[in-house]
């Protein structure tokens, strides 16, 4: 019988539970029709590391690779450089399931994992609507985000959001108006971009000086609130 187990380096450990992250974050987006199942290949009898919305399968951390997983581990292998695969299955109940499985490589591009994502194909058009609707998820957290073709429509776009916003708003003075504007700007991570301080500079009609010295204060006070 061929021994799947691989011996982990302290990085293919690192790698893979950084991957746990990232589960959360995708079954949070996609909605609880989806579970998502992290496999180490460390100890094939005790493979599950994480997963999420296991109710579709049964599973529970700890629980072994299945058949199929070792099954589309070596289909994968035979593709090469394309590392997933795609197809249908059913769980225990007979219930219909699509399904990705995605290898997760460590050092030296060893394969030390692997991402299934499982679909439940009888979950309701309902259920996966509650979560892409603002007004009825429980997850909603509306955010702005501009999707700029280059990094001076990106700062000129942020700050100009910004300095709407803060132009009226009445409860801000006038002789502070830029000094909020940047403490924003700040705040969203604006001047970590190359020429920020330039183009903010040019944008609000005031000296890179000025910019600096709002940047330097909103700094220092940052570090007081901590």
């Amino acid at each position: 019988m061929k021994d799947y187990n691989v011996h982990l380096t302290l990085i293919d450990r690192i790698i893979l539970d950084s991957y746990k992250v990232l589960l959360e974050g995708m079954a949070d987006y996609m909605g609880s029709g989806y579970e998502m199942v992290l496999h180490s290949l460390e100890d094939t009898e005790h493979s599950v590391i994480k997963i999420i919305n296991g109710h579709h399968t049964g599973r529970t951390e700890g629980m072994p690779i299945t058949d199929l997983a070792l099954q589309m581990l070596e289909e994968i292998k035979k593709e090469g450089e394309k590392g997933y695969i795609s197809y249908f299955t059913k769980n225990k109940k007979g219930e219909p399931l699509k399904s990705t499985t995605i290898v997760v490589r460590g050092e030296e591009s060893r394969i030390i994992g692997l991402l299934c994502i499982n679909f439940y194909l009888n979950t309701s058009f309902s259920e996966i609507l509650t979560g892409f609707i603002p007004e009825i998820s429980s997850r909603a957290q509306m955010k702005t985000e501009t999707f700029a073709n280059n990094l001076d429509e990106l700062i000129y776009s942020k700050v100009s959001e910004v300095r709407n916003e803060v132009m009226e708003d009445d409860h801000i003075l006038p002789s502070l108006k830029n000094k909020e504007i940047i403490n924003i700007l700040c705040q969203q991570g604006v001047f970590t971009l190359k020429d920020a301080v330039v183009k903010v500079a040019e944008y609000l009609d005031i000296s890179k000086n000025t910019v600096y010295m709002h940047i330097r204060n909103a700094g220092s006070a940052a570090e007081k609130e901590k």
